[in-house]
């Protein structure tokens, strides 16, 4: 009898112990991945949503840069690590979408790879110049680089990055030459463009509103749907005579595939409170980042939007390679 109780017992524990160690989750730093290095957008939004969402679960996020190869290095340590909700990703849609077009050998599948927690924000895109160029306008860049093919070059953060995906873009568009330089993130690419080493870089507005306000730079046209307040000087791309650009900056939070469903809605429910915090909220209106609408928050939204982009940005990227 005794042997048959001890027995239920230890069944009893194995069972409930799993479960149990769930429901103390977090009990210890939670560790969010960054693939670029400081200083740019994306660190920026992941160390400024880790710790909103750090105090809505009284726990420590810390950020850790991984950056390299258009933020797959990362990307790729967040796939493969343990799935307990210890390790996240943080990335855009360049690092979990456009990737898939880019790389042959990604090492991982933003569809099937990641357990999506939520859309984090939405950023315009900015193209600034450097002040030692001799332009002060989109139109006038594009006369430079029409004038002289292949001869301005574009600070970026590597193929598959926004910085480096924006530029693409405009060069599609507008049937011109570039040369697209990859740095290690954006913040080495800014300091370049202040320095006058780059022609232009495009980034969002998290690192180009401080860097034109400031006068290191000049910013000549912004990417969303009308002027931001923040620069009301400059206008936006259809304003200045490239309606043909459209690209806004979705970024995201993603777990490794396997983490158990009552982790990610933990982290998703501390996400979806930490963007209606004011700290969050006064850091967004700043910087002009759009908060995602209730209709585009949580895990099946941001697993919905990895898909429809994933092919999205197939189908652009083979567009412009094709030349058409």
């Amino acid at each position: 009898m005794k042997k048959a109780l001890v027995a239920a017992i230890c069944v009893a524990t194995a069972i409930i112990s799993p479960a149990w160690a769930q429901e103390a989750y977090p009990d210890q730093p939670i560790t969010i991945v960054v693939g670029a290095s400081p200083g740019g957008s994306t660190d920026y939004l992941a160390r400024l949503i880790g710790e909103a969402m750090g105090k809505e679960m009284d726990t420590d996020i810390v950020v850790e840069n991984v950056p390299g190869a258009g933020a797959t290095i990362g990307m790729r340590r967040v796939a493969t690590s343990d799935p307990d909700g210890y390790t996240l990703g943080f990335g855009n849609m360049g690092h979990l979408a456009a990737n898939v077009a880019i790389h042959e050998n990604l090492g991982f599948d933003p569809t099937t790879d990641f357990a999506p927690i939520g859309n984090v924000a939405n950023v315009p895109m900015v193209l600034a110049v450097s002040n030692q160029g001799g332009v002060d306008s989109l139109q006038g860049f594009l006369d430079y680089m029409g004038d002289n093919p292949g001869a301005a070059n574009f600070g970026t953060s590597g193929p598959g990055s926004t910085g480096w995906l924006a530029p693409s873009l405009l060069l599609d568009v507008t049937d011109l030459e570039a040369q697209l330089v990859a740095y290690q993130g954006a913040g080495p690419a800014l300091n370049d463009l202040i320095a006058g080493v780059m022609d232009a870089q495009m980034d969002q507005t998290v690192t180009m509103i401080p860097v034109h306000n400031e006068g290191q730079a000049k910013a000549v046209a912004v990417s969303s749907d009308s002027r931001i307040e923040q620069m009301p000087n400059v206008p936006t791309f259809a304003e200045a005579g490239l309606p043909e650009f459209d690209m806004v900056v979705w970024n995201a939070l993603v777990a490794p595939a396997g983490t158990p469903e009552n982790v990610v809605a933990k982290l998703e429910a501390a996400l979806d409170a930490a963007l209606d915090t004011k700290a969050v909220q006064t850091a967004f209106s700043k910087r002009a980042i759009q908060t995602p609408s209730s209709n585009d928050r949580g895990s099946e939204a941001l697993g919905n939007r990895i898909e429809r982009e994933v092919d999205r940005w197939i189908s652009v990227l083979e567009d412009m390679n094709s030349g058409n």
